[in-house]
């Protein structure tokens, strides 16, 4: 049987996918890609994918002759119509590994509808390739099994987010994306108006002004799927583009208003779409900023594995070893971590440690290793091993063990440094040695809500206070006397939701009133009449009955890079940039017209070589 594309009035009528054993005996036309095709001497296979699944086609020249050459004549990634009749493998030739393996569609008739030139990559095999080759052919990489399945899965947690908050009488609204300028920490891209010479727009670091201006508006509940742009460094967990869940709420009393809504959506999602994951603590843990940094070296911690940091500060005061001493006296700390069974490492496995801090800026890496058998309180100088043993006596080496909590047959690792230097370098090396050690199940899903943040961090670089979230972020009522007299110790009402390590969302309750938005905005130095010019929509808006409100910005690409399981949001991103904010597919950005520059009134004084060429 010969078919044509123009006598047939649809080129498929079922999923290959979705054929199962009841489907035995079922004529169907199917239409897909070649995934794969063998050629058996007498009879062609061909794995059929679409994007539903694959299913086998057995092409037998007895059952089609001319079904049977266009299979013969077929490559990998051919497009091709097939009808025929589904019937059952034969027995012992069932695969168990694919949700079409008891059957097999018989063809009788197949058509080529587009063939292809060879893929620069294999597209049935989940090999390594490339980044940039990856991304210059996107539309192929998105047909290999695992991101195709990332981005149906994306799809089914947008969904899921969706229902769920419209069930609790949230409102979905679009905000702006040609905007003014936002304090949001990250340089803005900006658009140059043609009408208005020399003006810009700024692309939206996220709607933060609008879901506030929507609560002075009245709908007390806003949601929105939101597209956000930032111009900073691509890393693993961010993007020049990336989206998020952003989410307000109006008549809130607390925090746990925040926390109970957001921790029934989280939860009830893992357990609908991930069901192999287990919640490793439900209701979620609550960490002060403080004591996440003073546990874990971050306020992102992994909570799937111990290995929580020690101070040793004050059992060193007295120390010889003069490195110890130096920085100590400089007003800094030594802090480290118990490597359970560390002292079974080599010197070479110490010493690439040491490497590793070090490239997180750390000047070095001090191991002790705890020798012998027994208790602790018969450790002896022999049986401490360390480059720096001769300075500690066997009293004070079991004085650290008792802080880290080691025991004979584990290792300290210590580094010496300013407390926010000694975090940065400790939280990465906490995160190398459980991987190194295999201590993060991969099966849990550790969510954990941290709270109390500063409200500022001091720059050293510009001399003055900065938002440690944002300018909109509501100081703690107690601490609004410190806003002139101390800013350092004010602490906010912002809030973060944690899991496995990631940031999944920040939020706080906001400012409603101006009298405290205009000292917040003294307190960061800016001057009345700026935040005049700058704020001045949002001042005004604040004096026309402002309810009390809060909200999150929540990260749809970091939550479905955990949930998937990958190790950089551009795996869950149809079409993600490089590391250096380049898109190989389309040659972005690229260089435009002296026309162009002269209808939006730019002119360019110096040109870089064409990141897209």
């Amino acid at each position: 049987m010969t078919l044509s594309p123009y006598t047939l009035i649809m080129l498929k009528d079922r999923s290959c996918g979705e054929l199962r054993a009841d489907d035995e005996g079922s004529e169907v036309t199917l239409a897909g890609w070649v995934h794969r095709r063998r050629d058996h001497g007498g009879l062609v296979f061909i794995d059929l994918r679409d994007h539903s699944g694959l299913v086998q086609a057995v092409f037998n020249p007895k059952d089609g002759a001319e079904a049977y050459a266009v299979a013969d004549g077929c490559r990998p990634e051919y497009v091709v119509q097939v009808q025929g009749t589904v019937g059952r493998r034969p027995a012992g030739t069932e695969n168990k590994g694919l949700p079409t393996g008891e059957i097999e569609v018989h063809a009788h008739a197949a058509l080529v509808l587009n063939a292809s030139k060879t893929p620069p990559f294999y597209i049935s095999e989940e090999t390594e390739v490339e980044e940039l080759l990856r991304l210059k052919y996107r539309y192929l990489d998105l047909r290999r099994e695992t991101i195709h399945k990332n981005m149906v899965m994306r799809h089914r947690v947008v969904k899921f987010i969706r229902d769920f908050l419209c069930e609790r009488g949230f409102t979905e609204i679009e905000t702006p994306l040609l905007t003014a300028p936002t304090p949001e920490g990250a340089r803005d891209y900006l658009v140059p108006s043609r009408v208005h010479a020399g003006h810009f727009y700024a692309l939206p670091q996220s709607p933060q002004q609008f879901k506030q201006l929507l609560m002075v508006a009245g709908f007390e509940r806003y949601f929105q799927i939101a597209r956000c742009l930032r111009d900073e460094d691509v890393r693993a967990a961010r993007q020049p583009e990336h989206t998020q869940l952003d989410l307000e709420l109006s008549f809130i009393s607390d925090e746990e208003d925040i926390f109970r809504l957001t921790e029934e959506l989280y939860h009830s999602l893992a357990q609908a779409l991930f069901p192999h994951y287990s919640i490793q603590a439900h209701p979620f843990p609550r960490l002060t900023y403080e004591e996440s940094l003073r546990r874990f070296g971050s306020d992102k911690p992994d909570l799937r594995y111990g290995l929580e940091l020690a101070d040793f500060s004050e059992a060193l005061r007295d120390t010889e070893f003069v490195v110890f001493r130096q920085v100590l006296g400089a007003g800094g700390v030594v802090r480290g971590i118990c490597v359970p069974g560390g002292a079974g490492m080599s010197r070479k496995q110490t010493d690439d440690l040491t490497t590793f801090v070090q490239g997180y800026g750390a000047k070095g890496l001090v191991s002790m290793a705890f020798l012998g058998e027994g208790g602790m309180e018969s450790l002896s100088a022999t049986d401490v091993r360390s480059p720096v043993a001769r300075f500690f006596t066997p009293e004070q080496a079991r004085e650290l063990a008792r802080l880290a909590g080691a025991k004979r047959g584990d290792m300290l690792l210590m580094v010496a440094d300013r407390e926010a230097a000694a975090n940065k370098a400790l939280d990465p090396l906490r995160r190398e040695l459980a991987s190194r050690l295999g201590l993060a199940d991969a099966g849990v899903l550790a969510f954990a809500f941290v709270t109390q943040y500063p409200l500022f961090e001091w720059s050293d670089t510009e001399g003055r206070w900065l938002s440690m979230h944002h300018p909109f972020t509501s100081p703690r009522e107690e601490d609004l006397p410190l806003l002139e007299t101390d800013p350092g110790k004010v602490r906010s009402h912002a809030y973060d939701l944690v899991c496995n390590g990631w940031e999944l969302f920040s939020g706080s309750i906001r400012i409603h009133r101006r009298d405290v938005q205009e000292r917040m905005f003294a307190a960061l130095g800016i001057a009345p009449e700026e935040a005049q010019r700058k704020f001045g929509h949002m001042l005004e808006a604040f004096e026309y009955g402002a309810p009390p409100h809060a909200g999150i910005g929540a990260g749809i690409d970091r939550l479905m890079a955990v949930l998937t399981g990958q190790p950089d949001i551009r795996e869950v991103i149809a079409f993600p940039k490089t590391k250096s904010a380049s898109e190989p597919l389309t040659g972005a950005p690229t260089l435009v017209t002296p026309e162009q520059l002269r209808d939006l009134h730019i002119a360019v004084t110096e040109t870089e070589a064409d990141p897209g060429a």
